[in-house]
């Protein structure tokens, strides 16, 4: 008999009593990761310089813009973890190593490799002892330049993460370059590659069209598949300002988020008098996994169908049919699908009743002016590309793309994810680039296309890799089908990582392997006796300088650019244009290589940039000016599924959605807790809609193995995850990345950008015995 849930055992439900977002439990949390880091006094100093352009630093967490004129404490839960991340009093020295062969490590869960603190020393494997030894810097540069010199340049593989700035960000594809290789994965193929893949296609641009101040005169705020309260939480910010003055914001997510049903801004002293927060989600939609395209059509037909009445009488129309002829084609054929969509099709793929949609497109309709946000809950489907098309069919409809207080919003995570890119970390980039590369360094690019992340683990798992160069992040961790990718990484010749902190892509290594330790955000970056500015871009175009404020954790830490530098020097013969040494001196002379290179996009970029510490590029669609090929936005919408699941809702199997816990950022776990889902001391949880618990023949507390469900012939099982009943849809499940990461098969990702479809794996489920659980306690311990 399966017993019945009482209603205090159900996590997410997020009633109105519960309590909000933010608030005193997010001071609370700041000030008790300082402590955890012993940086009590350091790291609450160092928030008052965060995200200022001028003399301070931006934040190494997430992309979310500063306001025009920042306030003494711009910052956020998340910052100040990251930055309690960075300040830490602890450190990874050789007697660390010395002390732990690599093997041992392996049995460490990710908070604790990272919990040991910032890497001091550069370091050398040593495959007679399964440790790393310290090496000194110029021994390292030599033995890694000579190796890479050697390898056939198609068979290296360069990766960034979001966190590198953009001066060491281009030296380093120019470093790629140089060399003969177009393989730059970038973290960035993981999440929003999908964005910038699609978004060019329908209005000519793969940026956002918003800026901060949209949001203090928009209507009505659609939010898609993003949990900005654990992600972008300075964004809680504006919506909960846009809710105070009568603004509208419309949920469409799986999971309740408890900011998102309410939120108490720490930086209110009413909200932190009372506590009580403001309720964010004017409408709170529960879509079911993979259903936005259907959602989104849905609200369409809706749309449509109240113009077409309106005109039919005589009326004013409720779309905008002056912007839509003289800006947009392909509108009749879009209009003319969701008109034809049954209302039937629509319920069943989005898991949303036609009364909800509904609602939801009569805020569209009395709104002037919408804002349309999304994240890795939009991107990361195998039709991904296709749910943003579908956003933007829901903007373009309203003429919202190039007027005050509207468009199109992507959300990104990493803070210089998307600067990386405009620098020229691609792996296609076009040959207007490449030829002034070629001007400008004297050297001869690739013109062929180069590695994403999932073509080169693809090569990785055919073995056709020499070399792999990380620039920061946890690439092996962070991978779809990590453990089949992991096992042949130890084949590869040579492995080199730049971090500051221990992970576990560094116990995943090649035949030789190093990590060369770096300066963080915080610290500064002294070149030639003269203090560095660096740069990064925002998720809304701008460029910020960032200039650390800490002494360095070790002394022989180097900075990112000085390193590339060396390893440059070491590979390279010598060209009378590249003179690493004398660029890594002086940023300032990057920045005139980056212009010199882009000159539309950074005209004028150190003048720019000294005058005020920030500057926002052009983007053409703001002033509705459309880069396509046919000078106009587009309509664009799949015409035979709604859903990027092929099976019937409520087949076999189910579909989970990988998430990010709120003491987490990416595969960096800060601790075991999630506060905002009532979850702690531990990241082993499946989260499954009550119904199915019992439907199944499940309990809550169980311990299950999940199954991926792939075509390709492979097993994917990951085990002793107990199941906690919780507020989310029928036939889904969530869980925490990247535990789950070795269920999602390389091929399950977008068919346009190749990003992995990391929220929308299908599994089975199958109950542990006691054998089985009492067999992974090893397991369960690392949690």
């Amino acid at each position: 008999m399966v017993r019945r849930l009482k209603d205090d055992e159900l996590h997410g439900k997020q009633g109105k009593h519960d309590a909000p977002g933010g608030g005193w439990q997010s001071i609370k949390a700041t000030e008790s990761h300082f402590l955890r880091e012993k940086v009590p006094f350091k790291g609450n100093g160092l928030m008052f310089k965060i995200n200022h352009p001028n003399g301070g630093f931006e934040c190494p967490s997430c992309a979310w813009p500063n306001p025009e004129k920042p306030g003494p404490a711009e910052f956020c839960e998340n910052g100040a973890k990251a930055v309690a991340w960075e300040a830490t009093a602890a450190r990874t020295t050789p007697e660390f190593f010395a002390r732990h062969t690599v093997s041992e490590l392996h049995g460490w869960s990710d908070h604790a490799l990272e919990k040991q603190g910032r890497l001091t020393h550069p370091m050398r494997y040593n495959p007679a002892t399964d440790k790393y030894d310290p090496i000194d810097w110029e021994t390292a540069f030599r033995e890694i330049g000579e190796r890479v010199a050697a390898f056939d340049p198609k068979r290296v593989e360069l990766y960034t993460s979001g966190r590198t700035s953009n001066e060491a960000a281009f030296l380093w594809q120019l470093y790629g370059r140089m060399l003969g290789t177009h393989n730059f994965p970038d973290c960035s193929n993981m999440c929003h590659e999908t964005t910038t893949v699609a978004l060019p296609q329908s209005i000519g641009v793969g940026k956002a069209t918003t800026v901060l101040e949209d949001f203090e005169h928009t209507d009505c705020v659609f939010l898609f598949g993003q949990n900005a309260g654990t992600n972008s939480p300075r964004m809680m910010g504006l919506l909960h300002e846009a809710r105070l003055r009568g603004a509208e914001v419309i949920t469409f997510n799986p999971l309740r988020e408890r900011a998102l049903v309410k939120f108490a801004n720490p930086q209110t002293p009413r909200d932190m008098l009372t506590n009580h927060g403001v309720p964010i989600s004017s409408q709170y939609h529960q879509v079911r996994i993979g259903g936005d395209i259907a959602a989104i059509q849905g609200i369409c037909k809706h749309i449509l169908d109240v113009d077409d009445e309106a005109r039919a009488s005589g009326a004013k129309g409720v779309i905008d049919h002056d912007f839509i002829a003289m800006h947009t084609d392909g509108f009749s054929a879009f209009a003319d699908h969701c008109r034809n969509l049954s209302w039937a099709r629509i319920e069943r793929h989005s898991g949303l009743e036609r009364a909800a949609i509904e609602e939801a497109a009569r805020a569209w309709m009395r709104s002037e002016r919408v804002i349309c946000c999304w994240g890795m809950g939009i991107t990361q489907h195998i039709r991904g590309g296709d749910n943003v098309h579908q956003i933007l069919n829901l903007l373009l409809m309203g003429g919202h793309i190039g007027r005050r207080g509207a468009g199109a919003c992507p959300v990104r995570g990493h803070s210089n994810v998307q600067g990386d890119r405009t620098v020229g970390i691609f792996h296609k980039s076009g040959e207007a680039f490449l030829a002034k590369m070629d001007e400008v360094f004297g050297i001869e690019c690739l013109r062929e296309h180069g590695h994403d992340v999932s073509l080169c683990c693809e090569a990785i798992l055919r073995d056709e890799v020499d070399a792999f160069l990380g620039m920061g992040g946890n690439f092996f961790r962070a991978i779809a089908d990590q453990a089949r990718v992991a096992a042949h990484v130890g084949d590869i010749p040579l492995t080199v990582q730049i971090a500051t902190k221990l992970n576990r892509s560094h116990l995943i290594h090649g035949k030789a392997a190093y990590l060369l330790p770096a300066l963080a955000r915080t610290e500064k970056d002294i070149q030639a006796g003269v203090e560095q500015t660096i740069t990064i871009e925002d998720g809304m175009c701008n460029v910020q300088g960032s200039k650390g404020a800490l002494e360095p954790a070790s002394e022989h830490l180097r900075s990112e650019i000085a390193i590339v530098a060396g390893l440059g020097k070491a590979t390279f013969a010598p060209n009378p244009k590249v003179d690493w040494e004398w660029l890594a001196e002086d940023y300032a002379r990057i920045r005139d290589r980056i212009e010199a290179t882009q000159p539309d996009t950074f005209y004028d970029f150190n003048q720019r940039l000294g005058e005020k510490g920030v500057f926002h590029l052009d983007i053409a669609a703001r002033d509705r000016i459309w880069k396509t090929d046919s000078g106009k936005a587009h309509f664009l919408f799949p015409d035979d599924h709604l859903t990027e699941d092929a099976s019937e809702p409520g087949d076999a199997h189910f579909q989970l959605l990988s998430i990010r816990g709120h003491d987490q950022f990416n595969t960096t776990v800060y601790s075991l807790d999630d506060r905002y889902r009532d979850i702690y001391g531990t990241r082993m949880v499946l989260m499954m809609n009550p119904a199915d618990i019992e439907k199944h023949g499940f309990q809550a507390g169980n311990r299950v193995t999940l199954r991926a469900v792939s075509d390709d012939g492979i097993e994917r099982r990951v085990s002793g995850f107990k199941i906690i009943a919780y507020d989310l849809p029928e036939n889904c499940l969530g869980a925490y990345y990247p535990e789950v990461n070795d269920l999602i098969p390389l091929a399950n990702r977008d068919r346009q950008s190749n990003t992995i479809a990391g929220k929308s794996i299908p599994v089975t489920l199958e109950l542990m015995s006691t054998e089985q659980v009492e067999a992974e306690t090893g397991v369960l311990a690392t949690g």
